[in-house]
């Protein structure tokens, strides 16, 4: 798998914003990579050094539309914990 395969979006949230400042980021991540395919995936995209991922499976919710009921997507998420000399991510500088 491709580093542009594993990592998919950043996730945007409060608890992810309040993070931040901790040099920890959150990302959804494909389904079937493990921790150590993210931490190089990171490493490699965005030229930091990685020091803990902590992985979690997000399940979809029922939503409904008048009668109509049906399932979010799920998805992966991974938090990723920087080492303390590593530069932050750029991307996550500008919305702090």
């Amino acid at each position: 798998m491709v580093a542009h395969d594993i990592i998919v979006r950043p996730i945007l949230s409060e608890k992810s914003y309040a993070d931040i400042a901790n040099k920890k980021y959150t990302f959804e991540v494909a389904k079937n990579a493990n921790k150590t395919q993210i931490r190089t995936a990171v490493e490699e995209i965005f030229k930091v050094k990685v020091e803990k991922v902590n992985v979690s499976n997000v399940y979809g919710k029922i939503k409904r539309q008048g009668k109509h009921e049906g399932l979010t997507g799920s998805y992966k998420k991974a938090i990723v914990q920087l080492t303390s000399d590593s530069k932050s991510i750029e991307f996550f500088d500008s919305l702090s």
